[in-house]
Order: C-alpha cells, then sequence, then structure tokens
C-alpha cells in the first residue's frame, strides 16, 4: 500500500519553510516507529538552506493510508523564529493533503475496438450513398466513438478510424494528467492558519 503526501508552506513567510522541515522529519521519524517506509518524490526548496516550500512524500506499508491521514490538514509547528529574534510569534502553519501522482495510460490496442460498416449521406455521388464504405469505430474501455466517411475505400476508412481514436484517447489521458496535475498545486492555496489538525514542537533536551 502506497499514498503520496503533499506538505506545503503555502505562500507564508521564510519560517514556514522552516517549518516544514521540522515537521517533514517528525512525520519520517513517526513512519519509521509504525514500520513504514518514506521517500521524499519531489521538493521544492525554500530561500535559506534546508528548508522546503513543499515537499511530496511517498509513503509505504501497512496502515500508510491511516498514518497519512493523521498528517493530513493544517500542521502547526509552534517554536520560536529562528530567523527573527524579536517577533513574538510562535505559530507556523504547513497545510498536508494526500494526493494523487501521475494517471493510468490507456493502453489501446485494435482488439478493444468495433468496427461496424455503414452508410453516409451528403456529397461524394451515388457510390458513397449506395456501399457502406463508412466505419463507425467503438473503443469500448472508454467509450469513445468515430466515424470515418472520407475515403470510398472501407480499409482505408478503417484505417483512418484507428489512427483517430488512438489520438483522441492520448489526448484524453494527457488532459486527466493535466487536471491531477493542477489539483495537487492548487493545495498551495488552501492552506488555512488556525485550528491546526496537529501540533508539534521541538523536543526539548534533559537538563
Amino acid at each position: 500500500m502506497s499514498v503520496h503526501l503533499l506538505l506545503s508552506a503555502g505562500r507564508g513567510p521564510q519560517e514556514c519553510a522552516w517549518a516544514l522541515a521540522q515537521l517533514l522529519h517528525r512525520l519520517e521519524t513517526d513512519a519509521v516507529r509504525q514500520n513504514l517506509e518514506t521517500h521524499r518524490a519531489q521538493s521544492v526548496p525554500g530561500d535559506r538552506p534546508g528548508t522546503y516550500r513543499s515537499v511530496l512524500v511517498q509513503i509505504a506499508g501497512d496502515g500508510a493510508e491511516a498514518f497519512a491521514a493523521s498528517w493530513t490538514g493544517t500542521l502547526c509547528w509552534q517554536a520560536p523564529s529562528p530567523y527573527r529574534a524579536g517577533t513574538g510569534r510562535k505559530n507556523w502553519y504547513v497545510i498536508a493533503q494526500p494526493c494523487q501522482v501521475g494517471t493510468p495510460r490507456t493502453t489501446f490496442a485494435e482488439a478493444d475496438v468495433d468496427i461496424v460498416a455503414c452508410r453516409t449521406g451528403g456529397p461524394g455521388g451515388q457510390h458513397r450513398n449506395k456501399a457502406s464504405t463508412a466505419v463507425r469505430a467503438t473503443h469500448r474501455p472508454t467509450g469513445i466513438v468515430v466515424v470515418v466517411d472520407t475515403e470510398r475505400q472501407f480499409s482505408l476508412n478503417r484505417r483512418i478510424a484507428m489512427r483517430l481514436l488512438r489520438e483522441r484517447i492520448e489526448h484524453g489521458d494527457e488532459a486527466a494528467e493535466l487536471a491531477v496535475t493542477t489539483a495537487r498545486w492548487r493545495i498551495h492555496d488552501e492552506l488555512v492558519r488556525g485550528n491546526p489538525t496537529r501540533i508539534e514542537r521541538p523536543v526539548r533536551s534533559p537538563h
């Protein structure tokens, strides 16, 4: 079982990018305790060394979904700013949301296409109207249908129909992948400060 979790500092100040790095380390430590594996699939560094604007974490193992759910929502790192000693603010917020990575590609196979010969009207003379040279091709897995009657030979129309189906399916896969990517980046603007689902603090060293 594997799930992807996107952590984002949103449009917050540089402390939020620092907080993200602290929360990420805490998440990874927590995952190890629960016998889960984590992998930083993608990351966008912050302005300062060791900070992140966003990190996409892959979590794998039994209970990965429940673990990701426990880290989903607005996360708060509660600690003084390491950059601005004068500021009184101690709460730095990060958003964490599960997200889909990639989309399954549709495998095109001619065996999945139903071909029906048909007649079509319109320009082209008597030959086109009387002979069933037009092709109606249906791709069963997706339900996409194309009708081709541009050629006088059935075999040529069939070949064109297959090409059109393949192109439409590939275009559909690309559109789906773009939608997934767009949704993922929209998460960056969904950060809600306050009412965090989880608050983490630095571990105090024993005196």
